[in-house]
């Protein structure tokens, strides 16, 4: 009887090891894919900023450019943002879906690689 109680004690001491063990393998696999999908994430975030920047810049000018070709400052100002009102709804009639599938796509193969 003495056998089988540290037969099972060995058992059992197992069973918790293997636990633990599989616990910290389950977190390290999280954190790695956590670390790869940010890592990958923030080149992508600096050249969506820089990107921004420059579009940015571009509307002022063309903004006064606009404004001088028309006389007015604000009607410059006005042109562009007419433009992008009406990217905006391109956009979000035409291309809303296969854009937001493409992100989530993105971030699947990060998560799954």
């Amino acid at each position: 009887m003495d056998e089988k109680a540290k037969l099972l004690e060995s058992l059992l001491e197992s069973a918790k090891e293997y636990g633990k063990t599989s616990f910290d393998l389950i977190r390290l696999k999280i954190i790695d894919k956590l670390a790869d999908t940010v890592s990958s994430a923030i080149p992508l975030s600096v050249v969506i900023i820089l990107s921004a920047t420059f579009v940015l810049f571009l509307s002022i000018g063309l903004a006064f450019w606009f404004g001088d070709l028309t006389g007015r400052v604000f009607f410059g100002f006005f042109i562009v943002a007419g433009i992008y009102i009406l990217l905006a709804v391109i956009i979000h009639f035409f291309m809303h879906k296969r854009i937001k599938r493409r992100i989530g796509n993105y971030f699947i193969k990060q998560l799954l690689k």
